[in-house]
């Protein structure tokens, strides 16, 4: 509904300016020449004013449908499948026959659209009844055919969600595999927000999702303090289950927490070790993060709690945030301490010696709907404290490296031969 809703609403603009065009442009002396005439009020509509005002019309009907389904990809990223999810799957992994397909597909579907449209707008002018009415069933059998295609495929399947990076992708598809080898039908929710992702486990939308303690310490608890890390997780159990009903099932084994990382070179010519030396050379510095990170509670504590005054800020996506930084453009990230990237480009992770950013175990979240389900619970329970923060960098790395790269799926398995290996 809320996709649905923003996309009809974006739709208007185009359709209400050029009926009102249309209604401006019409001579005032047809008008009266109709009049003159004696039409009835339906007569001068039907014979005069519709094939006037049509072409006005059509032409923005033309351009919201190309509008909305352009827009429309972004749907993805509050949980409704649309053909943003290649293209948003493909820039986060760095797969870009994925996002050519989605942008082939949405580009494909925008010209159909516009031609059945163009199609129906001839067959007004040209008062070819057999024009409009093929236009018109052409246009509804794809509306059809689309609104089926969006209902769910399986009522009874497990539904997995996933933020929009590769780390969360991997984790969705080790879970999905583990409980498709206990039996069980599986769906993925890719490319949600961090708020998204919670509704829809708390709501039952979604069934399971992976987050992280500081992530809902900030986001959900609204809290700001740092109480330790084995406390914090204690407090997060405690809430979920009186808050939401969501089940905590348990820590992963991993930390994937917020870190600012520089190139070696580039902090050794500024004498960058910690966060304190980095407060002294902000103003001169440009700051990368993703795309939340300057809207989180963190980046607020930590910029409170070293002074923190930068040049510029910039935001990229997760992928291209560590291409921004290899490229110059930033000097400094917002890094993932259990990202391979850091390692393998050498980054160096500069100290939190005041502790300003909290601690980020990775958690598997159960919705209440699911977590009655004690075979579920079983086929999962062994992921529990399995996987070290290598095995995850390595995983993470091997989906977003450009040669020999591998699908989150495939990396997925691999990192499931790991965890099961003696």
């Amino acid at each position: 509904m809320p996709a649905l809703l923003a996309l009809t609403l974006y739709a208007l603009l185009p359709i209400l300016r050029n009926t009102v065009t249309a209604q401006e442009q019409m001579e005032a002396g047809v008008l009266e020449a109709a009049d003159g005439v004696g039409m009835t009020r339906w007569q001068k509509l039907q014979l005069v004013e519709a094939p006037l005002a049509a072409p006005y019309i059509m032409a923005g009907i033309r351009t919201a449908a190309v509008w909305t389904i352009g827009a429309a990809t972004l749907s993805t990223t509050i949980g409704q499948t649309s053909l943003g999810d290649p293209i948003f799957a493909g820039l986060q992994t760095q797969n870009w026959a994925l996002v050519l397909a989605g942008c082939i597909a949405s580009a494909g579907l925008a010209l159909v659209t516009d031609g059945l449209l163009g199609a129906i707008e001839r067959g007004f002018q040209t008062r070819k009844s057999w024009l409009v009415w093929t236009g018109v069933v052409l246009a509804l059998a794809g509306i059809l055919t689309a609104a089926f295609a969006q209902r769910p495929t399986d009522d009874q399947a497990i539904v997995i969600g996933a933020k929009p990076f590769s780390e969360q992708y991997v984790l969705a598809r080790l879970i999905g595999q583990t409980l498709q080898g206990a039996g069980y039908r599986v769906e993925y929710r890719d490319g949600l927000g961090s708020a998204v992702v919670h509704e829809a486990v708390s709501s039952g939308a979604i069934d399971i999702s992976i987050d992280y303690t500081g992530t809902l310490w900030t986001n959900q608890l609204k809290r700001d303090d740092n109480p330790g890390r084995d406390a914090m997780y204690e407090q997060l159990v405690q809430w979920e289950a009186e808050s939401t009903g969501t089940l905590v099932l348990g820590r992963l084994g991993f930390e994937n927490a917020y870190a600012f990382a520089m190139k070696w070179d580039r902090a050794r010519q500024l004498g960058i070790e910690t966060m304190e030396d980095l407060a002294r050379e902000a103003p001169r510095l440009t700051i990368g993060g993703d795309v939340e990170f300057f809207r989180r509670p963190e980046w607020l504590a930590v910029e409170d709690a070293y002074a923190l005054n930068f040049g510029r800020q910039r935001t990229f996506t997760s992928t291209f945030m560590y291409d921004a930084l290899k490229g110059g453009e930033a000097d400094v990230i917002s890094a993932y301490t259990s990202d391979g990237r850091v390692a393998a480009d050498g980054l160096l992770v500069l100290k939190d010696t005041r502790g300003a950013f909290p601690s980020y175990d990775a958690l598997v979240l159960v919705s209440p709907r699911a977590a009655r389900d004690a075979k579920l619970l079983a086929a999962i329970e062994p992921l529990v404290g399995a996987i070290s923060v290598e095995d995850m960098r390595e995983a993470n790395y091997a989906v977003d490296r450009l040669d020999n790269k591998r699908s989150p799926a495939q990396a997925a398995r691999e990192l499931a031969r790991k965890i099961s290996a003696p």
